[in-house]
């Protein structure tokens, strides 16, 4: 169940450090794709050179890459990987995870994972007694992560296993495993529920926003919020976990659906960007301004003489933001309204967001998309383009769900 995994890679400053190629190996081989972090210490062991050679990727090691101020995000790492592995874990390296000393790109990077983080000590047997050391090994086990380690006894070279680094393969099968259980929990508790999409968390914008002019006046358009509410109630259904971002409408919350009230694109791109990396899935069907006013007035604008020109700038792309975070495991469902050129622009939004597959409304087809309980949609993906006939919008979300499943 590797295949198609990301894995950032953290090597440290032991005389195991040359086993890191056979790990390395051993992952892509089963279809991953792995980042290095190294700390400096690691790097008097093995080279970066190494390395690069066998994940076709720079290795990291430094906050800055060049004097002219480029750095690595350890945040965006955090967000890509779906695991971490540490491998090998010295003491030090250890002691500075459990208690948050940041003063490398290794554990900075772990500090700010949001995927599992597995850790493979390896260092002297007396260093690995020392109670100092066994305390930062229950803590990290206290905070969620998997130590991997040789059992007591020998290992297969017949050398004492405890504090050595355990075989690069059964680490890498450990990964492995890992990953199909997770899988086949998340199979189960399907079945078990007779819900398609039972343990699933999906984050839904829906509604337009209010970008204002004064306190009594705003640029906005005239969604219902009706596409997106019926999203959230079929997701529901499925067994969803489910999150709905609404703009200003006047609609009832669907039953057991966590609801977040806002005006504003700021604010939708706030709730939506901090909510993200925690669900599986977003459906981006919000009709959210483009533009809103450089300056807003405090005081209401009084009628006068002459026009009232506003001076307009962009607000935030949501749909960007959330494909630029958007990991291998997350899915993103974008909606575009078009006026003319309706394919094509579609084809475009999809690339330039990031977005698994695009949702197409067109303001042509009378009767339908604002203000209407009816729509008629095609769902555009980047192999594939299926049109759906005029109906009532609670089973056009039925249409855009299944095309949903079938992707997760």
């Amino acid at each position: 169940m590797l295949k198609g995994k990301k894995i950032v890679l953290g090597i440290t400053g032991s005389i195991a450090a040359y086993k890191s190629c056979l790990i390395i190996r051993g992952l892509i081989k089963r279809g991953a794709e792995v980042q290095v972090v190294i700390t400096p210490a690691g790097k008097e062991f093995i080279t970066p050179i190494t390395l690069s050679a066998l994940t076709h990727k720079p290795v990291i090691s430094e906050f800055f890459s060049q004097r002219d101020g480029t750095w690595h995000s350890h945040v965006d790492m955090g967000l890509w990987a779906d695991a971490m592995l540490i491998a090998p874990c010295t003491a030090s390296t250890l002691g500075k995870m459990a208690n948050g000393v940041a003063d490398n790109m290794l554990v900075t990077t772990y500090l700010s994972m949001k995927a599992p983080v597995f850790i493979a000590p390896a260092m002297d047997l007396d260093m690995y007694r020392h109670p100092s050391t066994q305390h930062n090994l229950e803590t990290l086990k206290g905070y969620g992560n998997h130590i991997i380690e040789p059992e007591s006894g020998f290992l297969a070279s017949g050398l004492e296993g405890k504090g050595r680094l355990e075989e690069p393969d059964v680490i890498v099968d450990t990964l492995d495993k890992f990953f199909d259980a997770e899988s086949a929990e998340a199979d189960k508790t399907s079945e078990e529920t007779g819900m398609s999409l039972a343990g699933k968390k999906i984050l839904i914008t829906a509604g337009p926003t209010y970008e204002k002019i004064d306190p009594v006046r705003f640029i906005g358009n005239y969604s219902s919020g009706k596409m997106g509410f019926a999203l959230a109630e079929e997701c529901r259904k499925r067994g969803a976990s489910v999150t709905l971002i609404s703009g200003p409408v006047a609609l009832d919350t669907p039953d057991g659906v966590n609801r977040i009230n806002v005006d504003s694109c700021a604010e939708m791109y706030d709730e939506a960007s901090r909510l993200f990396p925690e669900y599986d899935v977003a459906i981006l069907s919000a009709a959210v301004a483009d533009f809103r006013p450089e300056t807003v007035s405090e005081t209401k604008i009084k009628r006068g003489k002459d026009g009232l020109t506003l001076k307009l700038k962009p607000t935030h792309d949501i749909a960007g933001a959330l494909g630029k975070m958007k990991t291998s495991k997350q899915r993103i469902i974008a909606f575009a309204l078009e006026t003319n050129n309706e394919e094509q622009n579609a084809k475009a939004k999809l690339e330039k967001k990031n977005a698994d597959f695009i949702v197409l409304n067109s303001t042509q087809i009378p009767g339908t998309t604002f203000r209407s309980d009816d729509n008629q949609v095609a769902i555009i993906s980047r192999t594939a383009k299926h049109v759906y006939p005029k109906k009532p919008k609670s089973e056009v979300a039925v249409d855009i769900i299944n095309e949903l499943e079938d992707i997760l």
